[in-house]
C-alpha cells in the first residue's frame, strides 16, 4: 500500500512504501519526496532509470539486489536511517553527489557498471563498499567518512578519484585492485589500510595527510608513480610490498618499514625525519635513499605539513641486513645504528654526502684502575652492542642495540673491511681509515685470530694506532729519541774521544809509522756529572742521524754501539708509522 501525504514543506510524502519484486517500465520520478517509514524497494527493477534527487528518507530504506538499468540520480539524498544497496546492479551512470547518510551505508557487493558519481557524499556512519565492482569511472571528491569506510576486495577497473577525502575514522582498502590511475590526495585521520591493494595505473598522494599509520603491507604497484609528497604521522608500512617500475615516494614521517620489499625498478626514498628499516629487500636496480632537508612543497605553493617541529630532518637507516647492496645509494643519511652484518656486496654500497656514524666514546675513564682513553672514530652499531654486552666493558659503550643478535668480531671485521673498501674505491681515503682501524681492531679481539697475530696487531695498535694515529707514533719516536738520547749520555760515549797515536821504527833508509786509535773508554764518576751540554750535543747528533738510517760517525763505547745499531732499527719505523697517518689523512 503506498499512501502520500502533504509535510509541511508541501513535499509529497509517504508513510509506508513497499516496492519489493516491483517493476518500473518507465521512468521512476521521486524527486523532492519524503519517506517518513522504512522504504523498501529489494529486488526491484528500474528499466527506464530512477530520479531520487533530495529525496528524504527518514526511516531508512532497502534496495538490496536491486537493478538500475539507465541513469540514475540521487542527488543530495538524505538517508536518517540505515540504508542497503547489497547487491545492487547499476548498469548506467549513477550520481550520489551531496548524499548524507546519517545512518549505515551499505554498498557491499554492488556493481557499478559505468560511471559513478560520489561528490560531497556525506558517511556519518559505517560505510561499506567492500567486494564492490566499479567498471567505470569513480569519483568521491570531497565526500567525508565520519565513521568507518570497507572498500576491502573492491575493484575499480577504471580512474578511481579519492581527492579531498576526509576519512574520520579508519579507511580500509585491504585487497582492493586498482585497474586504472587513481587519487589518493586526501586526509586519513586513523589508520589507512591497503594490505595486498593492487595498483595498476598510477598513484597519487601529492599533499596526502595521514595521522595515523599507512599500511601498505604485501601491496603490489605495477605503473611508475610518484608518491607524494604527503605527511604521515605514524609509520609508513611497505613490508613484502612489490614495485614492478620505477617509483618516487616522497614522504615526511616518523618511520618507514619496507623489510622483505622487492624493487624492480629504480627507486628512490626521499624522506624527512623518517626511520627505515630495509632488512630483506630486494633491488634489481639503482635504488636511492637522501634526507629532504626543506619541507616538501605542494605544486600550489603551499608547504607540506611536517612531522616534528625540530629542526632536524636526517633520515636514519635502521637495517640493510640480507640486502644486495650493490645498487644501493645513501645520502646525507644517519648510520649510528644501521645494522650492516649479513648485508651481500656491502664493498659496492655508494654513501654520500654527510653519511652518519657512531663514534667510540669520548672522554677520559678509568677501567681497571688505570686511565683509559678512545681516540675519535666511526663505529658500527654493532661494534657498540658488542663492547657494552661484555662484563669487563668500559661504561662508554652505554647501550646495545636490538637486533645485533651474537655478532662478534669475527662476524664485524668483514662488515668493516667492506665499508673500508666502499670508501676507497670513491677515493675516500681519509673516510676509510676508520673503518680500517675497526676491522683490525675487530681481527685484534677475534678468539679466531691465532695468538701470535693478535700479539703483533696489539703492538701495532699501541705503536701507532694500526699505523692511523700520527700523534701516538709521534710521542713514541719521542720517548725513544729520549731513551736513547739519555742512555748514550750516561753508557753509550766514551769518556774522552780517542786520540789517535802514531810511532815510528828507522830501519836503513826505510821509515815505517802506524797510527793505532785507542779503544773508547767507558765514562766514569757519578752519573749526573755525565749529562753534560757536551755530552747531549754528540748524543743528539747520534739520535738524529739514527732515526735517517745514517751514522753520526761519533766514537761509542760497546754499549753506545748496541744503542745506536738498536735506534736505528726501531726509530725509523716509528716515524714512518707518523708519516703514514699523516698520509692517510690528507691522501686523495
Amino acid at each position: 500500500m503506498l499512501s502520500f501525504i502533504r509535510n509541511v514543506n508541501g513535499k509529497p510524502e509517504t508513510r509506508e512504501a513497499q516496492f519489493a519484486h516491483a517493476e518500473f517500465l518507465g521512468r521512476a520520478d521521486f524527486r523532492g519526496s519524503v519517506f517518513s517509514e522504512h522504504a523498501d524497494f529489494k529486488y526491484t527493477t528500474f528499466e527506464a532509470g530512477a530520479e531520487f534527487d533530495n529525496v528524504e528518507f527518514k526511516g531508512g530504506a532497502t534496495f538490496y539486489s536491486s537493478k538500475f538499468l539507465t541513469h540514475t540520480s540521487f542527488d543530495r539524498v538524505k538517508f536518517h536511517g540505515s540504508v542497503t544497496f547489497a547487491l545492487t546492479t547499476f548498469t548506467e551512470r549513477v550520481d550520489f553527489s551531496g548524499a548524507t547518510f546519517e545512518t549505515l551505508a551499505n554498498f557491499p557487493e554492488c556493481e557499478f557498471l559505468t560511471d559513478s558519481h560520489f561528490f560531497g557524499a556525506r558517511f556519518k556512519h559505517y560505510a561499506s563498499f567492500a567486494s564492490c565492482l566499479f567498471g567505470g569511472k569513480v569519483d568521491y571528491t570531497l565526500a567525508k567518512f565520519d565513521g568507518h569506510a570497507d572498500f576491502s576486495r573492491t575493484r575499480f577497473e577504471d580512474t578511481a578519484t579519492l581527492r579531498s577525502v576526509t576519512f574520520r575514522s579508519r579507511a580500509n582498502f585491504d585487497t582492493a585492485d586498482f585497474a586504472g590511475d587513481v587519487d589518493l590526495s586526501s586526509i586519513f585521520n586513523d589508520e589507512a589500510y591497503f594490505v595486498s591493494a593492487r595498483f595498476g595505473g598510477e598513484v597519487s598522494l601529492e599533499g596526502s595527510l595521514f595521522r595515523h599509520n599507512l599500511h601498505l603491507v604485501g601491496a603490489e604497484f605495477v605503473a611508475s608513480s610518484t608518491l607524494g609528497p604527503f605527511m604521515c604521522a605514524g609509520s609508513i608500512k611497505l613490508s613484502g610490498a612489490k614495485f614492478s617500475s620505477p617509483v618516487t615516494i616522497m614522504a615526511s614521517t616518523y618511520r618507514v618499514e619496507a623489510q622483505r620489499t622487492r624493487w624492480g625498478s629504480t627507486a628512490s626514498l626521499r624522506l624527512r625525519n623518517a626511520q627505515v628499516n630495509l632488512s630483506g629487500a630486494v633491488f634489481e636496480f639503482p635504488f636511492t635513499i637522501l634526507t629532504e632537508h626543506d619541507n616538501f612543497s605542494l605544486p600550489d605553493g603551499r608547504s607540506l605539513p611536517d612531522v616534528s617541529s625540530s629542526s632536524g630532518s636526517r633520515v636514519a637507516v635502521e637495517s640493510i641486513r640480507g640486502v644486495d647492496a650493490a645498487h644501493l645509494l645513501l645520502s646525507d643519511v644517519d648510520l649510528s645504528r644501521c645494522l650492516f652484518a649479513g648485508t651481500v656486496h656491502l664493498d659496492q654500497v655508494r654513501l654520500e654526502g654527510d653519511c652518519r656514524f657512531d663514534t667510540a666514546p669520548d672522554g677520559l675513564y678509568w677501567h681497571k684502575g688505570r686511565p683509559t682513553r678512545f681516540t675519535p672514530r666511526h663505529v658500527l652499531a654493532e661494534e657498540h652492542s658488542w663492547r657494552a654486552s661484555r662484563a669487563s666493558t668500559i661504561r662508554g659503550w652505554n647501550f646495545a642495540v636490538l637486533g645485533t643478535g651474537r655478532n662478534g668480531p669475527a662476524q664485524l671485521a668483514p662488515v668493516y673491511r667492506a665499508l673500508r673498501k666502499s670508501y676507497e674505491d670513491n677515493k675516500n681515503e681519509p673516510g676509510a681509515a676508520d673503518f680500517y682501524y675497526g676491522e683490525m681492531e675487530m681481527r685484534r679481539h677475534a678468539t679466531a685470530t691465532p695468538r701470535a697475530e693478535r700479539y703483533l696487531l696489539t703492538s701495532y695498535w699501541a705503536l701507532s694506532g694500526y699505523g692511523l694515529r700520527a700523534l701516538r707514533a709521534t710521542i713514541w719516536l719521542i720517548a725513544a729519541m729520549s731513551t736513547t738520547l739519555l742512555s748514550l749520555m750516561l753508557w753509550g760515549l766514551p769518556m774522552d774521544d780517542p786520540k789517535q797515536t802514531s810511532s815510528g821504527k828507522i830501519t836503513g833508509v826505510h821509515v815505517r809509522l802506524t797510527t793505532d786509535t785507542p779503544d773508547p773508554v767507558n765514562p766514569k764518576g757519578p752519573p749526573l756529572e755525565r749529562l753534560t751540554s757536551e755530552r747531549f750535543e754528540k748524543s743528539l747528533r747520534v739520535v738524529v742521524n739514527s732515526v735517517i738510517f745514517r751514522s753520526s760517525g761519533q766514537d761509542l763505547t760497546t754499549a753506545g754501539t748496541y744503542l745506536e745499531m738498536l735506534s736505528r732499527l726501531s726509530e725509523p719505523i716509528l716515524l714512518g708509522f707518523a708519516v703514514l697517518a699523516i698520509r692517510g689523512r690528507v691522501k686523495r
